[in-house]
Order: structure tokens, then sequence, then C-alpha cells
């Protein structure tokens, strides 16, 4: 047990209530925090700068080595001055598990500030933006936004009717990716109307389309509207879009889950942008 670090026991105590309270949404909203969970994503916060803090780690097992270059009192400490400060505690399984959402609790976690959202990079003159509408499922939405950082799209937008950012099983299924580019949750209709002002191209998706994905000329600034599997676009949007892709299917399949579909398009739009 590290002295100058201070430890806590029970999962009764009150500031394992407030953290635990961050697990509901209400409580993420009215606090303006959330959790992070496990050492990667812990990590990701604290190699990106974001508002830590608070760590805490479990006692018994120690602080985990990949986090060490983040702790001002150790010897390891060369990259605590690239992120922010956190205070770091100590703690028992039994207390971790109660702030955890998963079967096993993980051997730390972090209390985080919610994100400033920069729109900057909206309206560049070779924009890539995925806009999400309807699209309820905590995994699909993080991995849509894991997908979206890993083919360089330079924002995510979350629509009315999304489930929550801050969801920790969609902070899971980031991977850390809501940390790499703006995450920005907003009224879709009032962004498209600004994106048709500043000339980017809205692009929906539709079994009912002609041209194809790879038809496209993804070096364009385009904004992608994806819609829920059940619900596909809701029709105000629809009405919005410039132009309607599918994705062609060789076998037969009806459809692709929505983040497979995301995924397809957006490493599309990296191949003609970066390699072709």
């Amino acid at each position: 047990m590290l002295t100058n670090h201070p430890y806590i026991a029970s999962p009764h105590n009150m500031r394992v209530k407030q953290w635990a309270s961050l697990l509901e949404k209400k409580y993420r909203d009215r606090i303006g925090q959330f959790i992070v969970e496990g050492v990667h994503l812990v990590l990701e916060a604290l190699k990106a700068g974001a508002a830590v803090s608070v760590v805490v780690y479990d006692v018994d097992r120690g602080i985990p080595k990949e986090l060490l270059p983040f702790v001002p009192t150790t010897k390891h400490a060369v990259q605590a001055t690239q992120a922010a400060t956190p205070e770091w505690v100590q703690a028992s399984a039994a207390a971790i598990a109660k702030c955890t959402g998963t079967d096993t609790a993980p051997p730390v976690f972090a209390i985080v500030g919610k994100l400033q959202t920069h729109t900057a990079a909206l309206y560049k003159q070779d924009s890539l933006v995925i806009l999400l509408d309807g699209i309820r499922d905590p995994g699909n939405a993080g991995t849509i936004i894991r997908s979206a950082d890993a083919a360089g799209a330079d924002a995510v937008i979350l629509g009315r009717g999304c489930v929550d950012l801050y969801n920790p099983k969609t902070v899971r299924s980031t991977m850390g990716s809501l940390f790499h580019l703006p995450i920005i949750e907003a009224d879709l209709f009032t962004l498209l109307q600004e994106a048709k002002q500043h000339r980017m191209n809205v692009i929906g998706t539709s079994l009912a389309a002609t041209n194809t994905c790879y038809s496209y000329n993804w070096t364009n600034p385009t904004w992608l509207l994806m819609g829920s599997e059940s619900e596909g676009l809701s029709p105000e949007l629809q009405q919005m879009t410039n132009e309607s892709l599918i994705i062609p299917m060789a076998g037969d399949s009806e459809s692709l889950n929505v983040a497979m579909a995301s995924t397809i398009l957006l490493f599309e739009a990296m191949r003609q942008r970066k390699f072709n």
C-alpha cells in the first residue's frame, strides 16, 4: 500500500457512492463526469490530456505498470506533466466493483470530465464526418466511433435518439477512440442546415439506391448519415441528403449491421483519399 495515496475499503463509502452514481445518465449529466474502466482506457484518457480528476486502483494489485509514468510521486513520472494531474486513490476490489459495470472488477478506473466539443474540423474543404441517427445500441455506437478514428474521420456526431456517449458500454466499445477525435452530441437537422450552407455533400444509404459506395467520390467534403438498422434514417433527414448509396453484396444477406456498414463506407473513403 502506498501510504501517500488515500485508501478506501468500504463500498458504502460516500465517495464510492458518488462515483457509482455515474453509472446512471442523470448523474453523469448533473455532475458532468463519467467513468472509464480498465488499464487501456485510463491510459488513453491520461495520454490525451483529458480532464481526469481521480484514478482509483486495486490496493492488492497496485498501480498498473502502464500508468506509472503518470503518477507524480514515482520515479517513473516522466510523462506526468503531459496530462492532467489527478488524485490517485487505493481501493478494495469490493469498492471498485461497485463503481464499474463489468462482471469482473477491473484493476483500475478513472473519473473523467465530459469532453469538450470542437467543431472547427466539421467544415474543412476535405471534411469527412459521420452522423448517427437513432443508434441506440452502445456496442454499435462505440464501434462506429472506433472505426471513424481508424479511418481518419474528422468527427462523429450523435443525434437525438442515440445512446449516451458516456454510457459505460459505449465508452468501453470505443477502446479509447473517444479521446482521439471530436464526438459531438447535437441536433442533426440544425447541423445539416449549416452543412448545406458550407457546401458539404450529405450522403445517406438506402437498399433502393442505384449508386454504390464504390462509385461515389469520397474525396469530396462528405457528411455520412447512418440510421438505425430497424428504422433507417428519419424522413426529415433523408430529405436533406444529396445522394443515397448502397453497399453491393454478392451473397444472400439482406443487410449489414450498422457498425459494419459504417466501417466499410469509412474505409472506402480512406482508401480513395489515402491510397488511390
